[in-house]
């Protein structure tokens, strides 16, 4: 899971400014990558595969922002429905490329959702994700590219995220489907 907040600091021990190199990362189709955060999205868990698969140590990821693996041409408009989704208490799915620790990339189908304690207060956030067909990223890149170059017109960070969270809103609307129901239909169409 990732956001729209400003970069991390760089993790302990980690090259200071990472730079996307353009190579894919992988992982087997029956292997999660799993993580929890805390309320503000500071990673508490990342198991051996996100380990693995992002290129850092434990001690490099425990207690930093789990932005810290997003990739600069994932769109700030997916991060920002994502953080909505949840913080409206609802799990979202979304495929998002993330950037490892090397500068490679590995694209992901994550399901986010919210921890909660015995007294219904949220404590965290879960995300499970998986490997993605190589199709649904074919048919999400589109959208994500017409986001990014939005983006691109736009003078900062918060101009650029509300610029193509209405592009997206207004995409959606025009094929008459919600972000939830868009996925979905990636995914479907993944499966089939």
């Amino acid at each position: 899971m990732l956001d729209t907040r400003p970069a991390p600091p760089a993790p302990r021990g980690a090259r200071s400014a990472i730079r996307p190199t353009g190579r894919e990362r992988s992982f087997s189709a029956d292997e999660l990558i799993v993580s929890k955060t805390d309320p503000r999205g500071v990673i508490t868990y990342a198991n051996d595969v996100f380990l693995r698969v992002s290129g850092y140590r434990q001690d490099e990821v425990l207690g930093q922002p789990h932005n810290m693996i997003r990739h600069p041409e994932m769109p700030r408009a997916v991060f920002k429905l994502l953080w909505d989704t949840l913080t409206a208490g609802q799990e979202v799915f979304a495929y998002i490329n993330n950037l490892a620790a090397d500068g490679g990339h590995y694209w992901v189908l994550a399901h986010v959702t919210p921890s909660y304690d015995a007294g219904c207060r949220t404590v965290g956030y879960h995300s499970n994700r998986r490997r993605p067909a190589r199709g649904a990223v074919q048919r999400v890149l589109p959208l994500y590219q017409r986001l990014l170059d939005e983006e691109r017109r736009h003078p900062n960070a918060r101009a650029a995220t509300e610029a193509s969270s209405r592009l997206l809103a207004d995409v959606l609307d025009e094929q008459g489907q919600t972000y939830e129901e868009f996925i979905w239909s990636v995914i479907n169409r993944e499966e089939s």
